[in-house]
């Protein structure tokens, strides 16, 4: 089942050019992160905490299994990235990895999990190493399961 829904696009333009571009070609060109090769990214769809309207957001490709991770890291930032409160208000999101486009929950990860997930997360993009540092939160790892 996919996310039905008015679409608002992020008010930041790069967002918004990154998401356009990756949709339009099938995931086949804006599919990595500021041109590094090695840091591929999905595009998340979900539905707005407050305004119920659809959310689209480019984040690190961090899978395993099928079972993909989503870092509210926000470059170390002190606060969430907007999509953390709109996945815990309602946990279930689109996903598109390349042309592959399906429907996961969503939970936050804790403990020994998290870790590994972390560990995971650190691998494919050292920089959220980075970014832990630069905060005094928790950064929160979210973990994404297909249920389509």
């Amino acid at each position: 089942m996919t996310l039905t829904g008015e679409y608002v696009p992020s008010p930041q333009q790069w967002v918004r050019d990154q998401v356009e571009e990756f949709e339009a070609s099938e995931g086949r060109r804006a599919n990595i992160l500021r041109g590094n090769p090695d840091w591929p990214i999905v595009v998340i769809t979900s539905r707005g905490a407050r305004s119920g309207k659809l959310r689209k957001n480019p984040v690190m490709r961090v899978e395993k299994d099928g079972v993909y991770a989503a870092v509210a890291s926000k470059g170390g930032a002190p606060d969430h990235p907007t999509w953390y409160h709109n996945f815990l208000a309602r946990p279930e999101v689109d996903l598109q990895d390349g042309p592959e486009k399906h429907t996961y929950s969503v939970r936050v990860a804790e403990g020994e999990e998290r870790a590994e997930w972390w560990e995971r997360a650190v691998a494919q993009f050292a920089p959220y190493a980075e970014y832990q540092q630069k905060t005094d939160r928790e950064i929160p790892l979210f973990l994404l399961e297909r249920i389509d």
